[in-house]
């Protein structure tokens, strides 16, 4: 019911919702040629090609330190997951008589016995998949970054802007509320 009624409201209040006017923009020619697509576009191409154009140079170091950690998450855990994956068959080569594989087994798994091993395989295994599904997480946190540093590249953030609540009473409907005005200052407000 809660949802519904959430719905509704946010339903009721989309009619009324008013958002800047580009002409209140003071550097509307500069901005003009700011696209957000070609952001979103080359940010999903090459991580952090969307921050540079959208000129936050200073966050292309953190999209590829967020990037790195799962990319080295998948480079250990394959790595284990070979090794485990290969001890496992040849652990399981030799119960069925045949151990010429077993010396080639990592020093640190061949005391383990088979169920340990394929414990440890299916372990390495699921991290390694995690590890892929974090970093395309991540490539993806980073296009909507871009897409939304670049839609509000023209969003106007001076301080010629106000903004008050103020209570209304309509004595014919007997209703009272709050009203939203929002002021802008500035030469053309004279």
């Amino acid at each position: 019911m809660r949802q519904l009624l959430l719905f509704m409201l946010i339903l009721f209040f989309q009619q009324t919702a008013w958002s800047q006017d580009s002409a209140y923009i003071k550097n509307a020619d500069t901005l003009l040629h700011h696209i957000p697509s070609r952001a979103t576009k080359r940010s999903a191409m090459i991580p952090g090609w969307g921050q540079a154009y959208n000129k936050q140079f200073w966050k292309i170091p953190l999209v590829y330190g967020v990037l790195s950690i799962p990319a080295y998450a998948y480079v250990y855990n394959n790595d284990w997951y070979q090794r485990t994956k290969f001890g496992y068959e040849a652990k399981f080569k030799e119960a069925n008589g045949d151990p010429s594989d077993i010396p080639k087994i990592d020093p640190r798994l061949s005391k383990l016995s088979l169920g340990s091993i394929q414990s440890y395989r299916n372990i390495f295994r699921r991290d390694r998949d995690y590890a892929i599904m974090w970093f395309i997480l991540a490539w993806g946190v980073n296009v909507i970054d871009a897409t939304v540093s670049g839609h509000l590249k023209e969003f106007d953030v001076n301080n010629n802007l106000s903004l008050r609540l103020i209570p209304y009473i309509q004595p014919s409907q007997q209703q009272s509320g709050l009203s939203l005005q929002i002021n802008f200052k500035g030469s053309h407000a004279k």
